[in-house]
């Protein structure tokens, strides 16, 4: 499979077999057959958070320039998270200015699996999510976790 895209960089060559090979609890990420820099990527929702239960589908892609710049990943299941926008964009310092040719898409969604954990309402992507958050944060909880029953087959 890998050898029809010879033309891909060793280094995700690498990344993609150890994805494969030694996959990180709750997370699965596969190449597309069609394009190997695009990633279909589930990740579970961590216990004790208002996703727990829910199976979080997500798409990354490698632009051309990767790893000196960051892979684009978004959310493709709807969720209630004031980190996340309704497009699924992600506000993560790493998938910005904080973004180092040494991560890998491995630290990437261990990353974004930590965000479920630890929601920062103080650094909003969706705005009206994060005042829910600040203003009540137990009904905002409810809403995230009824969002996952809905949207991530929770239980």
């Amino acid at each position: 499979m890998m050898a029809a895209n010879s033309n891909l960089p060793r280094r995700i060559i690498k990344e993609t077999q150890r994805l494969l090979s030694e996959p990180a609890p709750g997370i699965s990420a596969s190449p597309a057959e069609d394009n190997l820099r695009h990633f279909n990527v589930m990740i579970l929702g961590p216990t004790q958070s208002p996703y727990e239960g829910g199976v979080f589908k997500l798409e990354l892609f490698l632009p051309e320039d990767y790893p000196m710049a960051p892979p684009k990943v978004r959310f493709l299941t709807k969720l209630y998270h004031p980190n996340v926008d309704k497009l699924g964009r992600i506000c993560l310092d790493i998938l910005k200015d904080k973004w180092s040719p040494a991560l890998q898409i491995r630290t990437v969604l261990l990353s974004i699996q930590a965000l479920l954990s630890a929601p920062n309402p103080d650094d909003p992507l969706a705005e009206n999510v994060a005042k829910h958050w600040k203003q009540n944060e137990i009904e905002a909880v409810a809403t995230a976790k009824e969002w996952t029953r809905l949207y991530a087959g929770g239980a």
